[in-house]
């Protein structure tokens, strides 16, 4: 194929400047290609062109490809196409926002209506790219390429990747379209938009415009059949798991667990003290601490201070005071079966 002639200014030099890009063979590469094939490429770089070479590009072949002159038929003698604005695609929002509000925005929303000249433009462009990186990698048949073959590697595929985003951005809306046409109770509608923009860019790298359908027809559809796929998939997942979300669940009980089995072995611990006496309490101690907390079996609830004070014969206020002096002994007892941490010190330095 004879080496095309760029003019300068052209349509996609002009996108290839604005993105960053510059289309390899152009003379407006030219200048800077001698030098960038002498400087080594950045790790991420590397990492990339591994990473491209790894898997063969998939692409829609065309005879346009092969007739000569074709790269400068496909991209500089081609009108340009006005990239959308898809600062309005913000499909989460519609519920916080009036109707007015939303009806303003959708009709200020910059959107693109391709027609069916101007969709076979960008697909020839995006496959064009893909078939030159194709083209490379046949070329190489896994040799490591040398710095000027992987810079043209990257250029090609960054060309390739941009294209395929304008024509994803360009036809944004009929995800949204489809996805508020079939909205299923079942299916969360960010997992439904999240759904219909993976098949809208699979559609992207299918389309095959040499059919001369529009594009919008084939994206529907598949946008259409990712619902239903997904939609089926979650109906499985309810039949075989059929318990519903618990948002108690997602919290860890992990520390109140911890206290309640602490608080448990405390108990236990005091009551095995009481009834084996080891706090050295009185008779009628034992009486009231047995009566006050329920320690017997056959005492259905614990009693009041009042209903123990009449069993032995006592004020309420005294009651209290042998209660508090009992539980006093068995605290100290308790400290010695179990003495207390010592303070750690505060950065290292000890209190002394």
């Amino acid at each position: 194929m004879l080496k095309p002639m760029i003019g300068r200014n052209s349509p996609l030099e002009r996108v290839s400047r604005r993105r960053g890009l510059i289309r390899p063979g152009s003379r407006a590469d030219a200048p800077a290609k001698a030098g960038r094939a002498q400087v080594r490429l950045t790790s991420d770089e590397e990492r990339l062109v591994k990473q491209i070479l790894e898997e063969p590009m998939d692409y829609i072949d065309s005879e346009e490809f092969y007739r000569d002159g074709a790269e400068q038929r496909i991209y500089d003698e081609a009108p340009p196409i006005q990239k959308p604005d898809v600062s309005w695609y913000r499909p989460l929002m519609d519920s916080f926002i009036s109707g007015r509000e939303r009806e303003t925005r959708s009709r200020n929303s910059g959107t693109v209506l391709l027609t069916g000249a101007q969709e076979r433009v960008l697909f020839l462009q995006y496959n064009y790219a893909r078939h030159r990186v194709r083209e490379i990698q046949k070329r190489l048949d896994s040799r490591t390429p040398d710095a000027a073959t992987a810079r043209e590697l990257l250029s090609w595929y960054r060309i390739a990747r941009a294209y395929r985003e304008q024509i994803a951005e360009t036809n944004l809306a009929l995800v949204l379209a489809m996805a508020k046409r079939t909205r299923m109770s079942e299916v969360d509608f960010a997992d439904m938009v999240s759904e219909g923009n993976m098949a809208l860019l699979r559609s992207v790298d299918k389309f095959d415009c040499g059919r001369g359908f529009k594009f919008s027809t084939y994206a529907c559809r598949a946008i259409l059949k990712a619902f239903s796929r997904q939609g089926m998939k979650l109906s499985k997942y309810r039949q075989r798991f059929p318990t519903d979300f618990d948002p108690a669940m997602e919290k860890s009980n992990h520390l109140e667990t911890l206290r309640a089995t602490h608080e448990k072995e405390c108990a236990d611990e005091v009551k095995h003290i009481v009834l084996n006496n080891d706090a050295d309490l009185s008779d009628v101690e034992k009486t009231v601490i047995h009566y006050r907390f329920g320690l017997d079996s056959d005492q259905p609830s614990p009693l009041t201070l009042e209903q123990v004070g009449q069993i032995i014969g006592v004020t309420k206020e005294r009651v209290r005071q042998i209660q508090n002096k009992a539980l006093e002994k068995i605290r100290l007892t308790l400290e010695e079966v179990y003495p207390p941490e010592p303070e750690t010190a505060i950065d290292g330095v000890s209190e002394n």
